[in-house]
């Protein structure tokens, strides 16, 4: 299992993730269209060119921000997760277009024992997702309830 437990985190632990994602034009339109989302600045390539100050279509935000979690979850949740509690403070300081490589780095920011669940444990991680020039294209607080590692691997170790 690749993710991590609660108590194998750290506050202050980055994790540069290795894998990139290429964004491609059917990934926008594709989510867009899933998610019942006609706006034209994700689907109308015309209006983009001469409406908008890009030129050209933006990827939708909201796929931006799942690929951007979706990338951290082997090395940070996998296996280990028991809910994902929310997001705060998402933002997307620059647009993402077809063809954008992103790369994603997590930080752990925040370890916070459950009271409720002796085995469980919530983290707040910081993602950010960078594209292929290095900009910063989106952020997010995330936080999770996570399990402890089990008294038997413990042991076992």
């Amino acid at each position: 299992m690749p993710g991590l437990y609660f108590d194998e985190l750290e506050v202050g632990q980055i994790f540069k993730h290795p894998i990139r994602r290429t964004v491609t034009e059917a990934d926008n339109v594709f989510f867009s269209a899933l998610t019942h989302n006609p706006s034209l600045l994700h689907l109308d390539e015309e209006y983009c060119r001469k409406h908008t100050e890009f030129g050209q279509r933006i990827v939708n935000s909201c796929f931006t921000l799942g690929l951007m979690v979706g990338i951290s979850v082997n090395d940070t949740t996998h296996g280990t997760a028991v809910a994902n509690l929310g997001w705060d403070e998402v933002r997307f300081p620059k647009p993402v277009f077809h063809g954008d490589t992103l790369r994603i780095e997590t930080e752990v920011i925040g370890l916070k024992e459950s009271k409720s669940r002796p085995d469980q444990g919530i983290v707040t991680y910081l993602h950010k997702a960078f594209n292929q020039h290095g900009d910063l294209v989106a952020h997010c607080k995330r936080s999770g309830l996570q399990l402890k590692k089990p008294v038997d691997e413990e042991t076992d170790a």
